[in-house]
C-alpha cells in the first residue's frame, strides 16, 4: 500500500511505516465528508485555514482526502454516534509553530484534537471527540532532546516512538533499557499520559515521569517539578517540587499539549529471568490472583506480572476458525485440547526478573517455594539469561518468547490478534476493549471474569482477555476483536462492550482509559457529590482555556462553551 499522494511518510522505519498504511487503508466509509468546527462557518474556516498555512507552511496543513489518517480505522458506524472526522490536520515541527497555529486557534474559536502519534487504536485513534476538530499531529515533534546513562532518564518529544527510543540507546551502547508498549509504533509521550504500561521494571510508565513542559491554550509554556527552574541538575531526577504537583493534570487531559517528557529508564541489568506460571482450570485465576498478588506486595516480584487467558495466546498464532469450526463458542472440551497443542494452561503468567543474578535467584527460589504451598497444580518455568564474563546482559542476545518487550525490544508481536475472527479472505481485523480496574483479590477477580465470559459468549464470541498484575489492583483488559468487514460482528462487539461496561459498573468498576465513543459515559461514573470531581477540572478547563480550544470532551471534561451543545453527541 503506497502512502497518500502529498502525504510524507509518517514513520522512518519501513516496517512502521507499512503497518500504519495498512491500518488506514481499507475504510468502511470511502469518502471523508466535509466537516468544519462546532460553531465556526465556511468563510471563517477557510481564513483560519490560511492562516495556518502562513504560520505553519503548506506541506503541514492538510484537508479533504488527505485526512484519510486521521479517522478512526476501528469506526463501528452501528454504535448510534456520528462519525468523528476532523476538519483538517496539522502537523508543527516546533514549540514555536505549535504557539503560532493555537494563536490562530484561539482568533476563530476552532478546537483541536491533540495526539502525539494517532495510534491509540481501539480508542478512537487519531480520531476527534468532537467531529470537526483540526487535527493536532505532533509527530513531527521527535526530538530526543537529552539522555542521562548514570541517571537513567531521557527528555523526549511527543513523536518520539518506542522504537526511536529503542534504536537511540542501541545505537549509543547505552546501558538502558526503555520500557515498550506492546507495539513499537507508538509514542512513548502519547503512551505515557494515556497510563500506558508496559512489562519491564519501568513498566508503570506515567509513575516513571519526571519534568515536563506544557504549551497551555493561550501559547505560555510551562514546566513542572524541578524542571520548573530555568536550571537544575534535578529537573529529571525527581518528582519532588515546591508547592502543588501539577503533572499529573496533563494525564489524559485537555488542560494543556505536553511538548517534552523526562522519563526514567531501566538500568542495563547483569541477567534476565523469563518465568512463566500457568494453571490448567478457569477458577485458577483466583488462585493466580491471590497467590501472585501478594509477592507483588511483599516485594517477591518488583516488576510487572502479566496474566492472559488461552484464548488470547491462541489469537496469536491463528484464526478462531483455525481452531474451532463449530456453532458457537469454543466449548471447554476444545479448549483443553488447545492447551496441549499451545503447551500452556487456561490462565498463564509471565513475568521477569531483573538485576545481579544471585539477587534474581534467591527472588525464583521464593517463587517456587511460595506456588509449591499454594498452588500445587501450576506450573512454573524459567530461563536465565546473563552477560558475557559477568558483564552486563545485551538485551538482542535474549531470544523470544522470552525476550521483545520483555527486555526492551519493541515490534509488532501482537498485531495477528486482531485477526482473529476474521471470516473471508479480504476481511479486515479491528479491535475495541473494555479495560476496568479489578481489586487484586482472587473471588474478586474471578466473579469478573466469569461474567465477563458469559457475556463474549451471549453473542457468540470467545473470552479474549488479559491483565497487568500491579501490587492492588489488576488492569483487566477485555479485548473485543471483530472484523471490521462484518455487520454482524461489528454489532456483536457493539453489545459486548455495553453488557461488559453495565456488569462492571454494577460491581464498581470504571475503565483506566476509553474510546472516545466512550468517554461522557465512563466519566459519569464518577459521581461522588454530584460529580464534584468534573466541575473541579471544568473550572480548571475554563480558566485555562476560555476558548474551549483544546480536544473538547477529552476524558468527559467539556469546554463551558460546548457543554449543553450537539457536539456532545
Amino acid at each position: 500500500m503506497a502512502a497518500v499522494p502529498g502525504l510524507p511518510p509518517a514513520y522512518a522505519d519501513s516496517t512502521y511505516q507499512t503497518a500504519h498504511e495498512e491500518v488506514f487503508s481499507s475504510p468502511l466509509t470511502k469518502t471523508i465528508e466535509t466537516v468544519l468546527p462546532p460553531g465556526v462557518s465556511k468563510d471563517e474556516f477557510s481564513k483560519a485555514i490560511q492562516k495556518a498555512i502562513e504560520v505553519l507552511g503548506k506541506d503541514a496543513v492538510f484537508t479533504g482526502n488527505d485526512l484519510k489518517y486521521y479517522i478512526d480505522p476501528y469506526d463501528i458506524p452501528e454504535a448510534g454516534t456520528v462519525r468523528n472526522i476532523p476538519s483538517a490536520a496539522v502537523c508543527p515541527s516546533s514549540v514555536e509553530g505549535l504557539q503560532g497555529f493555537l494563536k490562530v486557534a484561539n482568533e476563530y474559536s476552532i478546537a483541536v484534537w491533540t495526539f502525539s502519534r494517532g495510534k491509540n487504536l481501539g480508542y478512537g485513534g487519531p480520531a476527534p471527540r468532537t467531529p470537526g476538530c483540526i487535527a493536532l499531529d505532533l509527530h513531527r515533534m521527535n526530538k530526543i532532546i537529552e539522555v542521562n546513562e548514570k541517571f537513567g532518564y531521557v527528555v523526549v518529544e511527543p513523536g518520539v516512538t518506542f522504537g526511536d527510543l529503542y534504536t537511540f540507546c542501541a545505537e549509543k551502547k547505552l546501558k538502558l533499557w526503555p520500557s515498550v508498549a506492546s507495539l513499537g509504533w507508538g509514542s512513548v509521550i502519547g503512551n505515557t499520559l494515556d497510563r500506558g504500561m508496559g512489562f519491564i521494571p519501568t513498566a508503570v510508565h506515567h509513575e516513571n515521569i519526571a519534568g515536563m513542559e506544557v504549551v497551555l491554550a493561550n501559547g505560555d509554556v510551562v514546566r513542572t517539578g524541578q524542571y520548573a527552574m530555568t536550571t537544575s541538575p534535578t529537573a529529571h531526577l525527581t518528582k519532588l517540587t515546591f508547592g502543588p504537583t501539577i503533572d499529573g493534570l496533563f494525564l489524559q487531559s485537555n488542560l494543556g499539549i505536553v511538548t517534552k517528557m523526562g522519563i526514567y529508564l531501566t538500568p542495563q541489568p547483569q541477567s534476565y529471568m523469563s518465568c512463566t506460571f500457568d494453571m490448567p482450570e478457569f477458577e485458577d485465576v483466583a488462585t493466580i490472583v491471590d497467590v501472585f498478588g501478594e509477592m507483588r506486595r511483599n516485594g517477591s516480584l518488583p516488576a510487572m506480572v502479566y496474566v492472559f487467558h488461552i484464548n488470547e495466546w491462541a489469537a496469536l498464532f491463528g484464526k478462531r476458525s483455525d481452531w474451532w469450526k463449530g456453532e458457537g463458542p469454543i466449548p471447554g472440551w476444545r479448549t483443553k485440547e488447545m492447551q496441549k497443542e499451545l503447551d500452556v494452561g487456561n490462565w498463564s503468567v509471565r513475568f521477569g526478573l531483573y538485576g545481579p543474578t544471585a539477587i534474581i535467584q534467591a527472588q525464583y527460589a521464593e517463587v517456587q517455594r511460595v506456588v509449591a504451598e499454594k498452588a500445587p497444580t501450576g506450573r512454573l518455568q524459567q530461563s536465565l539469561f546473563t552477560g558475557e564474563d559477568g558483564g552486563l546482559l545485551e538485551a538482542t542476545s535474549v531470544p523470544q518468547p522470552h525476550g521483545g518487550i520483555r527486555v526492551g525490544v519493541p515490534s509488532m508481536w501482537s498485531i495477528p490478534m486482531v485477526n482473529f475472527y476474521n471470516v473471508r479472505e479480504d476481511s479486515i481485523g479491528a479491535h475495541e476493549a473494555y479495560s476496568p480496574i479489578v481489586p487484586l483479590e482472587g473471588k474478586v477477580l474471578l466473579d469478573w471474569v466469569t461474567a465477563a465470559k458469559q457475556v463474549y459468549e451471549s453473542q457468540g464470541f470467545d473470552l479474549l482477555c488479559d491483565f497487568f498484575m500491579h501490587e492492588r489492583y489488576a488492569v483487566f483488559v477485555c479485548m473485543l476483536c471483530f472484523d471490521k468487514t462484518s455487520t454482524e460482528q461489528r454489532l456483536g462487539v457493539e453489545k459486548i462492550f455495553q453488557q461488559l461496561f453495565k456488569e462492571g459498573s454494577g460491581r464498581g468498576l470504571a475503565k483506566y482509559r476509553a474510546h472516545i465513543k466512550h468517554m461522557d459515559q465512563n466519566a459519569e461514573l464518577f459521581d461522588f457529590n454530584d460529580h464534584a470531581y468534573r466541575r473541579f477540572v471544568e473550572t480548571l478547563k475554563d480558566a485555562l482555556d476560555p476558548n474551549g480550544i483544546l480536544s473538547p470532551g477529552k476524558m468527559g471534561i467539556w469546554p463551558k462553551r460546548l457543554r449543553n451543545s450537539s457536539a456532545k453527541i
